[in-house]
């Protein structure tokens, strides 16, 4: 059937229906999963591909993992060509085999129709823990992937509806909290499930060939939107570069991304040959996991509108030379690319597209820096495993919006969701002190950016591993404003130890928290955007008021001045510092 003789409307019809399907997938995540990585922050992915492997339908609940699925999908049907069968379901770890990091594991099942391979159902994950030598998956010493965790190829783990158990045992033989991987793989699995029911579904209510055609259709129209969007951005080359604090292993050591963006047309090449080799840390970025951080620096400045799928991803070319930080050679260690590293690749695209659309992009956000914990919990009786969720810093600025409060990291835009914090105090063995939004912390500008967090919390066992990983408590790599808007002290963390001492952390290293401990982290805010002095006078009083901006930087920064006890305006003194500023 000619594309051309489907319907507009039940084109849209099975769009959405598409998107839907992978919506219904990530709902039964959340409402079967054991792990608060899954349950409570939504850190996964769930997606549709066609027969072919193109991807059709994707809800990207955390989206630096979106343009990462295809490379997976196609590894799979690679290596398993011919020996595709129904009931099948397959996985995947290995950042060499066609994935983005190894704690985000795909599971990924063939949907069939008549015998016929239609489509595949994909759910994938952060899981709390894939062995190695760290916490949670991160694990800051690791100089090659083997240290990082166990590396799962292409696999079979379902074959014709029945468990491998021989697979499965030894992927739980591999890991610390066999009870959390065995809960979250089962997890995935029957989500899988579901996509394949709806998918089925729609099969049995429109045949094959409608479907076809009218997928066609969709990416077609996609590839057409986004080269409309390209075609606005004006001709040219620009160019971008930011820093990591450290790769965990050289300390002392900045890690540079170089990026120069060329505009040509309705096509857009993303070049990153300039930028540091590969790390001996792991920072390193694997080649899925560079393109999703670029494709998220790009769609997050174009049109809300457009339907990320395969032919979405047409007009945009990444270019990466093997062997260098962003395409690494094996086994170079990886885990820490989906932060650190696509952090800084976004918002080195940002800043290079900043110079030809200054009014679609936003200012640098907040980087995450946060400790993975993990150890046993004498409330529960069980092994526990937790990222720090609760931290999350301010995101950036843009022309028209202040930035969002407590909303950080970028790669997540705001789809990181922050735990309950009874249900983190229940599920670890931890007890909240202080969780709330940390004065001057967003970056200044006629359009303020968003408030980082005070997170203060008490261990209440003994030998708890803390691997705190991330970036961002540098001036170099602090959060910078666009278009005369300001940028905000780095994060900082530190230990209060039970006889008072006080260590600073750094990150990407390893500590030991012990009973009495207090973790405290100080998180940035985004970066602001536009002349702060340009801020209408009453949304400086409000977020005085508000406790969100200091008199001081209202007065200093702002130029309203503001009477800290009364807080009300002083009329002429803010027009005089305003007009002779």
């Amino acid at each position: 059937m000619s594309s051309n003789s489907i319907e507009p409307v039940l084109v849209a019809v099975i769009g959405s229906r598409l998107e839907a399907i992978t919506k219904e997938i990530g709902e039964t995540m959340l409402r079967t999963s054991r792990s608060p990585i899954f349950s409570e922050a939504r850190d996964f992915v769930t997606a549709v591909f066609d027969q072919d492997c193109r991807l059709v339908a994707q809800t990207h609940y955390i989206p630096v993992l979106a343009a990462a699925t295809p490379y997976a999908q196609r590894a799979i049907a690679k290596a398993f060509e011919g020996d595709i069968n129904e009931g099948d379901v397959f996985i995947l770890n290995d950042p060499y085999g066609g994935n983005n990091h190894a704690p985000d594991i795909s599971i990924t099942r063939p949907v069939f129709l008549n015998g016929e391979l239609c489509f595949w159902a994909m759910a994938k994950g952060h899981h709390a823990d894939v062995g190695g030598g760290g916490v949670a998956g991160y694990n800051p010493a690791a100089h090659n992937a083997w240290e990082e965790g166990l590396r799962i190829p292409p696999l079979k783990l379902v074959d014709r509806g029945r468990l491998r158990s021989d697979v499965w045992n030894m992927i739980l033989r591999n890991v610390h909290l066999t009870f959390l991987v065995d809960g979250d793989l089962q997890c995935q699995i029957g989500a899988t499930a579901i996509g394949e029911r709806g998918l089925k579904a729609l099969l049995a209510k429109y045949g094959k060939a409608t479907l076809d055609a009218a997928i066609e259709q969709l990416l077609n129209a996609s590839e057409m939107e986004v080269r409309t969007e390209i075609g606005r951005i004006p001709d040219g080359v620009y160019t971008a570069e930011r820093a990591i604090d450290h790769d965990g292993i050289e300390k002392d050591k900045l890690v540079t991304v170089r990026l120069q963006v060329t505009v040509k047309g309705d096509t857009i090449t993303f070049d990153y040959s300039h930028s540091d080799p590969q790390a001996k840390g792991y920072i390193n970025s694997t080649l899925p996991n560079t393109v999703s951080a670029t494709h998220l620096g790009l769609f997050a400045s174009l049109s809300p509108d457009i339907h990320y799928n395969d032919g979405a991803t047409r007009p945009i070319v990444v270019v990466a030379p093997q062997g260098s930080l962003l395409n690494p050679n094996e086994p170079a260690p990886t885990t820490a690319c989906t932060l650190s590293t696509a952090e800084t690749i976004t918002e080195t695209c940002w800043l290079a597209l900043a110079q030809a659309i200054p009014g679609q992009v936003q200012a640098v956000w907040s980087r995450w820096c946060a400790p993975a914990t993990m150890g046993w919990n004498p409330h529960t009786g069980r092994f526990f495993a937790d990222i720090h969720f609760i931290s999350k810093g301010g995101g950036g600025a843009t022309e028209g919006y202040d930035g969002w409060d407590h909303i950080g990291t970028v790669v997540c835009l705001g789809g990181l969701r922050s735990p309950d914090p009874e249900l983190h105090e229940l599920t670890s063995p931890y007890q909240l002190l202080d969780y709330e939004y940390l004065p001057d912390s967003g970056g200044p500008g006629r359009w303020r950016g968003g408030m980082g967090v005070k997170y203060r919390w008490k261990v209440l066992a003994d030998e708890i591993a803390c691997a705190n990983f991330g970036s961002g408590i540098r001036p170099e790599t602090a959060p910078v404003g666009i278009e005369g808007g300001l940028g905000t002290a780095p994060s900082r963390l530190r230990i209060v130890h039970q006889d008072g001492s006080e260590q600073a952390v750094d990150c990407n290293s390893f500590y030991t928290l012990r009973r009495g401990d207090v973790f405290e982290i100080y998180s940035a805010g985004g970066g602001g955007f536009g002349d702060p002095r340009k801020r209408p006078v009453e949304q400086v009083l409000t977020d005085v008021r508000d406790g969100l901006v200091s008199a001081v930087i209202a007065r200093d920064v702002y130029g309203v001045v503001i009477d800290p006890l009364t807080l009300v305006v002083d009329e002429a003194a803010t027009t005089k510092l305003r007009t002779t500023a």
